[in-house]
């Protein structure tokens, strides 16, 4: 552990959760000096304390250790990781860019896991000037229909709303990569690949 890294981050992690020094002591019943010598670089907290340490600052043990944010926890919450959460009583959906805990109608929400689509479910995609036209002739009846399709790219997310009874149909800008997304209420959650 190098004191200096991580006693920057401990004190990035504490500001960014607008503790005191004195607060996050009291959390982990150590002293307010103890927090200060640490983000100086002075020393470093006890190796018991780590599991409350990385708690109270809402990150892991190996980030402290390691003194450093990992190129993949910087990214967290970008659009690529869009999770989509639906609701099978009343239909709501809800997204978010990471993990999340998410409730409706009293339950408790699992992310819709994707599933590539085959051959035969895959979404028609045709340039008409200029944007995409995409189409399908997935069944749209009231037991059995696609709910919300969606694009998702680096740093864009767009949901197009579809409805029973409807032609799944909608008109999106010309993104050369990314992907589309489709939840249908039998199927669930089904993904293709531009690009």
């Amino acid at each position: 552990m190098d004191q200096i890294r991580t006693g920057a981050l401990i004190r990035r992690f504490r500001t960014a959760k607008r503790l005191t020094q004195k607060q996050l002591a009291e959390r982990l019943h150590v002293s307010a000096k103890a927090v200060s010598k640490w983000e100086c670089g002075n020393g470093s907290p006890d190796i018991s304390l780590l599991p409350g340490l990385a708690e109270a600052l809402g990150t892991e043990i190996r980030v402290l250790l390691a003194g450093e944010i990992e190129q993949n926890e910087r990214e967290k919450g970008d659009m690529k990781k869009l999770r989509f959460y639906v609701c099978k009583a009343c239909g709501n959906l809800i997204t978010a860019s990471g993990d999340a805990a998410v409730t409706c109608c009293g339950s408790r929400l699992p992310a819709a896991e994707p599933r590539q689509a085959a051959e035969q479910e895959r979404l028609r995609v045709e340039e008409i000037d200029g944007e995409w036209y995409v189409s399908s002739g997935h069944p749209m009846t009231k037991e059995h229909y696609v709910s919300f399709a969606a694009y998702v790219g680096d740093s864009t997310a767009m949901i197009f709303r579809q409805y029973p009874e409807w032609n799944l149909q909608f008109t999106m800008p010309l993104y050369r990569t990314g992907r589309l997304l489709w939840y249908c209420t039998k199927c669930g959650l089904l993904y293709q690949d531009l690009g």
